[in-house]
């Protein structure tokens, strides 16, 4: 495995002192299940992803907080979520061809579990805390930044996608004083391509009910329909 890993690290840009937490970042929980006998070898990446998702929270906030000094909160939200969202983080891991290296149960890799956004962005995520914890923050800026400068460069071109859960979150906190709150309903389809339907709450109050690939994505479309039926409402 060492081989394949250094030609990962190169690509990376990212020499590792440790390279057992790179390989931890690209075991699959599912993998170990398996494979019982390499529990006492390898742990899977989900601590790592746990850490990796608040540092990539962290520097996406600071970057967003810095070049848009005009911006509101609302609108500085906006731009993190679009920096942090499945999709995004999902690209940045198929960049650096990062599925192909995840160790995988064997009904994980015949489902298609390789290309599934959602493991993908866990697997980047995941790496960021391996590299966080190998080399520093330093090195974690040095590897992730430029990602972020080229999909913010892209989206300043494409347009701001529209954050409908702070719409929400924003309308619902001056007109009720809480906060909206997501319920998953239901989980459907094949391991590779499953869609989550998700309902938007305030308080017991069912709001809007939306559907998507990822739980991210499901629950912006429960924002939207929330919103469009307060609209109507009103």
């Amino acid at each position: 495995m060492k081989k394949p890993l250094d030609e990962l690290c190169k690509r990376l840009n990212v020499a590792f002192s440790d390279q057992r937490l790179l390989q931890q970042a690209l075991t699959h929980s599912s993998f170990l299940n398996e494979r019982v006998e390499e529990r006492l070898a390898l742990s899977s990446n989900e601590r790592l992803e746990f850490l990796g998702d608040a540092i990539v929270n962290f520097l996406a906030t600071r970057l967003v907080f810095a070049r848009f000094p005009d911006a509101g909160e609302g609108e500085l939200t906006a731009w993190r979520s679009a920096l942090i969202r499945t999709e995004t983080l999902a690209g940045f891991a198929q960049r650096y061809n990062l599925g192909s290296h995840v160790l995988l149960a064997r009904g994980e890799e015949l489902s298609g579990a390789r290309q599934r956004p959602a493991l993908l962005a866990d697997v980047f995520e995941a790496v960021v805390a391996a590299i966080f914890i190998d080399q520093g923050l330093d090195a974690v800026q040095k590897f992730l930044l430029p990602l972020f400068e080229e999909a913010l460069a892209t989206l300043q071109q494409q347009g701001l996608p529209v954050d409908y859960k702070s719409k929400l979150q924003a309308r619902i906190q001056a007109e009720r004083g809480i906060t909206p709150r997501y319920r998953l309903i239901e989980r459907s389809g094949p391991e590779h391509q499953p869609e989550f339907t998700f309902e938007a709450l305030a308080g017991e109050e069912s709001l809007g009910r939306g559907r998507g690939p990822s739980k991210q994505a499901a629950e912006q479309d429960a924002a939207r329909a929330a919103l469009d039926r307060l609209e109507n409402r009103g």
